[in-house]
């Protein structure tokens, strides 16, 4: 490894780091409490930040939680009980906005997990997960990268989720052997 990706992996690293010390623990412990009461939980996003979604989708599985991908073939309905995470980093992308509205109406739970809690996601859902990282739009208030798009913001989502499935596993007595229990085993 040469020293100048050296110093990238360091860059990354620390933006990171910055990124994640700005999260509230509060808005994870929060999260990690609603999708233990929720019904069922349904998660969404779109690009990358859809990648997230179902990254998070797999965690929870294997923490025994019913969840869904809304899109796939196999999805069922939304109804009252359940809770929707909704992942958009800048939250603005209108098919995500549209789950968000409809599953509001529908009297689910809406979380958004966003850069930007004043957002059209983050005033259409009930409550929000703010990661305080850059996006594509590189907005003045965002955290500075030297990254492109918003590699930032889905590096910090992913931990972040990861943070909320360890508070859920801790709460629910999963340890690694009860997870790996429920990871496919037909790969």
């Amino acid at each position: 490894m040469t020293s100048t990706q050296i110093d990238q992996l360091d860059t990354v690293l620390a933006e990171i780091h910055g990124v994640a010390t700005r999260i509230e623990q509060t808005q994870l412990d929060a999260l990690a409490a609603a999708l233990l009461a929720a019904d069922r939980i349904f998660v969404t996003g779109e690009g990358r930040s859809g990648f997230m979604a179902r990254a998070f989708a797999m965690r929870l599985m294997h923490l025994g939680l019913p969840v869904f991908v809304i899109g796939e073939t196999t999805t069922p309905a939304v109804r009252g009980g359940d809770t929707v995470v909704a992942v958009s980093g800048s939250g603005s992308t209108g098919g995500t906005i549209r789950v968000a509205d409809q599953a509001t109406d529908l009297g689910a739970i809406v979380w958004a997990v966003t850069t930007d809690p004043g957002s059209a996601l983050g005033l259409a859902a009930t409550a929000r997960l703010v990661i305080p990282a850059a996006t594509k739009y590189r907005r003045p208030d965002e955290a500075p990268t030297i990254q492109p798009l918003s590699s930032l913001f889905d590096q910090a989502t992913h931990i972040a989720l990861d943070v909320v499935c360890l508070i859920v596993a801790t709460s629910r007595g999963v340890d690694n052997a009860r997870a790996g229990a429920a990871h496919a085993n037909t790969e």
